[in-house]
């Protein structure tokens, strides 16, 4: 499902090298369960690497202490249709855990609050355009177990 790596934590993000341009996005992160481990978010325009967005070109990527996760916000977003995925890694170790291979054990949420049936969404039903002006998402960090 989600694989959003990257040991680094920041709370606002944007490709390395790229001039700044473009708006800022800002992730309010809502009931999250405790504070350990860190918040990955992923913001992407590559559906084909949405939710996982490894080596997504066009998305921005964030790690956030988890007791400083109440807003991630990602700066010089250049308008187009993303995606967001978040991760609530709770002992920090830069992938998703899962019972029996495959349900979370951990924290996750899209863009759009987009449902999750047997599976991560597919990228259009957690789709956002982002123009000109800033934009706000709401998602709700999911607990299965």
């Amino acid at each position: 499902m989600l694989g959003l790596g990257a040991p680094a934590a920041q709370l606002s993000a944007r490709p390395p090298g790229e001039p700044a341009h473009g708006t800022r996005v800002e992730i309010e992160i809502l009931n999250m369960r405790n504070h350990d481990g860190v918040v990955r978010a992923c913001m992407t325009s590559d559906a084909e690497r949405f939710p996982r967005c490894q080596n997504a070109r066009g998305g921005h990527r964030a790690v956030v202490p988890a007791g400083e996760a109440r807003l991630v916000r990602f700066d010089n977003v250049a308008p187009g249709t993303y995606a967001i995925a978040l991760l609530h890694d709770e002992n920090d170790n830069g992938r998703p855990d899962r019972v029996l291979g495959m349900m979370p054990r951990e924290g996750f949420g899209f863009s759009n609050d987009a449902p999750v049936n047997m599976g991560p969404p597919a990228f259009e039903e957690a789709a956002v355009r982002v123009g000109r002006a800033p934009l706000r998402q709401t998602i709700r960090m999911r607990y299965m177990l």
